[in-house]
């Protein structure tokens, strides 16, 4: 059998997250499937069975091992914080690779969640598509993503403006750990909840830091690095994500969430690709600060690790804080000195 999910995620403390199966849909029929992914994966052969595929692709039928949960987490929408969640997605487990790795397998649009927020939880076929293409191109472009294993229709209309056909992505991450969800665990849990949280922070990206005198700070420093290079590497190809809030910056340091997001036509730092970013606040020139910015509110989460003087511990984050502008300037100056 190609799956073989394991669920380290759900060793955390439990308001992290909920149980959700998802929910069924009316006719999944496979519209595309990334083989070369699935063979990576090891789950290329469930690509030479597209009825199945389907049925486990958009959620009609758990796959072997499943145990489905929607993620919660919190977040800083255009400067706003507001606690969210997985609203429309959910977690099937965590695939182990031929090679030994990890990776989580995300049904995204895949029905409500306790997170929805009155939303139906689904999702347009061509939205789906859309991240499906783009992600990808992220990939093979050489800048670290989440992908896309499929997209299911599903038979079933979805109601925004206008009647849409509807889609499941399964979206493929290191992880789907956010800034927002240690802010969610700052705000909503224990200092016991949000040291369990960097170590398993640590151990499943940064197994490095797990050596350091204080883990948070070490966390932080590799954090603030995957983030320089992560935007570093944006501005290569003058990609827009267009929505950088806190619950949308991977830990992983991968590029995640694509909505309103584009590769810029014509050079122009100004350049805004979401129709409700009215103040430019995530325009292509300004996606280096508000990625420091979005550090900073990390930071801020981790203070109670930091230090147990709370002026201690904002003196050491600021440290860290303030080699964003010259470690960015050195990474941009040598990608743009490359041939």
């Amino acid at each position: 059998m190609p799956w073989s999910l394991t669920h380290s995620y759900q060793s955390l403390p439990n308001k992290l997250y909920s149980r959700q199966v998802p929910v069924p849909v009316s006719e999944p029929r496979l519209f595309i499937f990334n083989n070369e992914l699935a063979e990576l994966l090891g789950l290329d052969d469930i690509g030479t069975s597209p009825e199945q595929a389907a049925k486990w692709l958009s959620g009609n039928e758990l796959p072997p091992g499943a145990d489905p949960i929607a993620q919660a987490y919190a977040g800083h929408q255009f400067g706003h914080f507001t606690i969210l969640g997985d609203g429309r997605a959910v977690l099937l487990g965590e695939q182990t690779t031929p090679e030994g790795r990890l990776y989580d397998i995300q049904l995204k649009g895949s029905g409500a969640t306790p997170y929805s927020r009155r939303g139906d939880g689904r999702a347009t076929l061509k939205a789906m598509l859309r991240e499906y293409l783009i992600s990808e191109a992220i990939h093979h472009l050489g800048i670290p993503t989440s992908r896309s294993l499929a997209v299911v229709r599903t038979g079933d209309p979805v109601y925004r403006e206008q009647v849409h056909e509807g889609g499941v992505l399964t979206r493929v991450a290191s992880s789907h750990l956010r800034v927002g969800t240690f802010e969610y665990a700052r705000q909503m849990g224990s200092a016991e909840d949000l040291q369990a949280l960097v170590d398993y922070t640590i151990q499943r990206h940064y197994s490095d830091c797990a050596f350091a005198p204080n883990g948070a700070i070490a966390l932080l420093k590799a954090i603030l690095y995957e983030q320089v290079d992560l935007v570093v590497n944006w501005s290569r190809v003058g990609f827009i994500h267009g929505v950088m809030n806190t619950d949308n910056m991977s830990l992983a340091g991968e590029t995640i969430d694509y909505g309103p997001c584009a590769f810029m036509n014509v050079y122009n730092k100004a350049t805004v690709f979401s129709s409700i970013d009215t103040n430019g606040r995530y325009a292509f020139g300004n996606q280096p600060p508000i990625a420091h910015w979005n550090l900073m509110v990390l930071a801020g989460t981790l203070l109670p690790l930091l230090h147990p003087d709370e002026d201690t511990a904002v003196e050491l984050a600021q440290e860290v804080l303030d080699t964003f502008p010259s470690i960015y300037a050195s990474r941009w100056h040598r990608m743009m000195g490359k041939s």
